[in-house]
């Protein structure tokens, strides 16, 4: 059996047509949704999740197309558009009764979680990002050099058949290569949750591929309509960034400020995966937010 979170109920739970997520659920009060980011699973929340489900009720979905959930073949560019990803987890906590939720999301997480607060500002309460940036913004800081570090994502923007086949053919190595350069402290990551990782990675290349080739598209189309608008996050938005220095090349800050007109912005002193490890900060950040 893969590992799971200690003292948490696993179910698989129906968000749409054909779609059953696997969800960890545990705790009472007040519910918050933890949306794990690339290429992870749930486990990545293993010990922000355990700490504050002591006075929360905390939800944690393997993503539509990761870990143990359904992943359904991709139509017409739509089936994992964060539009849609979004809407399974609105329909996630309603089915355990939840109308209003806070949520907080990693890396695609957050890209997830973005568009389900902008689509859902009634159900979403407060919305944590951990190191990412909206979709349309992403691509624009994605210019000149500072696209290598994205080079994934152009890759998986591809049309269906050359990314699939590329990745497929040294998954493990792939995937691995992002545990490895994202991590400050690679214990945070221990081999038996790095082969959990690799494990669930390698038999989901097509869903994956296909949320990636999502947000060069259908995801990016969203986006822009709302920048339109005008349209913002209404909620209480905390978002925590790596301390780069002065390496970044842009703002982050400015760019999730023009989103998030209520906006907390912080640095945090650690690599990518930022729940595994400082998750005590990530707890922190999570408790406070719900507060305001």
């Amino acid at each position: 059996m893969s590992p799971r979170i200690p003292n948490f109920e696993y179910q698989r739970v129906t968000v749409a047509d054909g779609v059953a997520l696997n969800v960890a659920v545990a705790g009472s009060g007040s519910p918050v949704v933890l949306l794990h980011g690339f290429p992870q699973t749930h486990l990545m929340w293993r010990h922000v999740a355990a700490e504050l489900a002591a006075d929360h009720t905390v939800i944690c979905p393997d993503l539509r197309g990761y870990g143990d959930s359904d992943k359904p073949v991709d139509i017409h560019g739509q089936t994992y558009s964060k539009r849609t990803m979004g809407n399974d987890i609105v329909a996630l906590a309603q089915a355990f009764g939840h109308d209003r939720f806070a949520l907080a999301g990693h890396d695609r997480g957050v890209l997830v979680g973005f568009r389900a607060a902008l689509d859902h500002p009634e159900n979403v309460s407060h919305f944590l990002a951990l190191d990412v940036l909206p979709t349309l913004d992403m691509w624009d800081v994605m210019s000149g050099s500072t696209g290598v570090v994205g080079f994934h994502l152009f890759l998986m923007a591809q049309p269906v058949g050359l990314p699939e086949q590329l990745i497929g053919a040294s998954a493990d190595a792939f995937f691995g290569h992002f545990l490895d350069i994202w991590t400050r402290d690679p214990a945070a990551i221990p081999a038996e949750i790095r082969e959990v990782y690799l494990t669930a990675s390698r038999n989901a290349i097509p869903s994956i591929v296909a949320d990636y080739r999502a947000s060069a598209n259908v995801d990016v189309e969203h986006d822009r309509v709302d920048r339109a608008a005008g349209n913002t996050l209404r909620m209480p938005v905390t978002a925590l960034a790596q301390d780069w220095g002065a390496e970044l090349g842009f703002d982050a800050e400015a760019i999730w400020r023009a989103w998030a007109p209520d906006l907390r912005h912080e640095l945090i002193g650690c690599g990518h995966f930022m729940a595994e490890e400082a998750p005590a900060e990530i707890v922190r950040a999570i408790r406070e937010l719900v507060k305001r």
